[in-house]
């Protein structure tokens, strides 16, 4: 598939998807690119995040909070399990889920519904974090347009960390530099549940019928 039909994919996908798979009448192939069911789709428990190369599916129906994922993360990327830095957030959210409310038993987390989900950088298209780094650390891969962090340009100011509207750019406390996801995938090869998938651009243009 070219680079313009990846592009014309993830376009139509996001589009497809702007406010949720809730609500969206996916097929059969669909349904089997997504790694889901109709019933989960249908309930919001499944979360699609369009990156530059691959669509990351995370099903919170399946997640069982187990962090698996946060340690793999800091181990491929980092050389140790330190899941505060890592790129996708799963600890975050394990107990009252996003927020704590009034009525958070009613809510998602292991005190409330059991649902929980994990959370990573969007890849924005007009990044907050791009654009609140004073030594433009982070720029998009020429080839990719995954957002990278240089660290040996990062100079540890934290402004990304608080401009990201997702909460998904971390500190390390231990190098004084920032961290973000590079969409390696190494989150996903450590998920034992299958909570986590990605789903490539060629196969889900195929599910879609492009």
């Amino acid at each position: 598939m070219s680079i313009f039909s990846r592009e014309y994919t993830r376009r139509e996908f996001v589009k497809l998807t702007a406010k949720g798979l809730a609500g969206v009448t996916l097929t059969s192939p669909m349904l089997a690119v997504l790694g889901c069911t109709a019933a989960q789709a249908e309930s919001g428990q499944v979360e699609v995040m369009p990156m530059s190369d691959y669509v990351l599916v995370a099903n919170k129906a399946k997640c069982t909070g187990c962090q698996r994922c946060e340690y793999n993360c800091t181990m491929t990327n980092d050389g140790k399990a330190h899941p505060f830095i890592s790129r996708i957030h799963t600890r975050d959210y394990v107990q009252y889920g996003k927020e704590v409310t009034a009525d958070f038993l009613e809510g998602a987390g292991l005190f409330g519904n059991w649902s929980i989900a994990p959370e990573t950088c969007r890849q924005c298209d007009n990044a907050p974090c791009v654009n609140a780094c004073p030594v433009d650390a982070i720029e998009p891969d020429p080839i990719t347009g995954v957002r990278m962090l240089d660290q040996d340009t990062c100079i540890g100011c934290g402004a990304c960390v608080k401009a990201c509207p997702f909460g998904m750019a971390k500190m390390d406390p231990e190098i004084n530099k920032s961290t973000k996801c590079i969409a390696c995938g190494a989150c996903v090869a450590g998920c034992p549940t299958n909570a986590l998938k990605i789903v490539l651009y060629e196969d889900l243009a195929a599910a879609m019928g492009a």
